[in-house]
């Protein structure tokens, strides 16, 4: 009987390249974001408030790479496609504390493994969903 695992998790000098990676491309956009890498558990390894962010997006950000980390690497972008036509599950996962149904969290990746996650929070959807992945890339490709 195996009485534990020991699963990859993404390390500090790797997380601070991609939230370098994540502000290179926010500031290119002209959005000032939040950044919020996080292991593959879900815990904060690093984060940053860009000059000029939403405060409120602190948290979201953070609760952006959670609900990636949380789910298996499922993106944030990707909830809403897959909860849309089930109304029970809409209306009751929703509620769940820090799941985030909107873009802006993605996985991040190292020779094909999942080892964390970013979520970014400042700027439409769309554009918190390019930060974040072009942050995650600084890493390695997606799975």
């Amino acid at each position: 009987m195996q009485y534990f695992t020991t699963e990859p998790t993404i390390t500090f000098e790797a997380a601070r390249a991609v939230l370098d990676a994540a502000a290179q491309h926010a500031r290119s956009l002209g959005v000032p974001v939040c950044i919020a890498v996080a292991g593959r558990a879900g815990h904060l390894v690093t984060f940053a408030r860009m000059d000029g962010a939403p405060l409120l997006s602190a948290q979201l950000a953070q609760d952006k790479a959670y609900s990636v980390a949380a789910f298996a690497g499922v993106p944030t972008h990707e909830w809403w496609n897959m909860i849309a036509e089930e109304p029970p599950l809409l209306h009751g996962i929703v509620k769940t504390d820090r799941l985030i149904v909107f873009g802006g969290g993605v996985p991040v990746h190292a020779e094909g493994t999942l080892i964390g996650a970013v979520g970014i929070s400042g700027g439409s959807a769309e554009q918190d969903r390019a930060v974040a992945e072009a942050g995650a890339r600084a890493i390695g490709p997606p799975a």
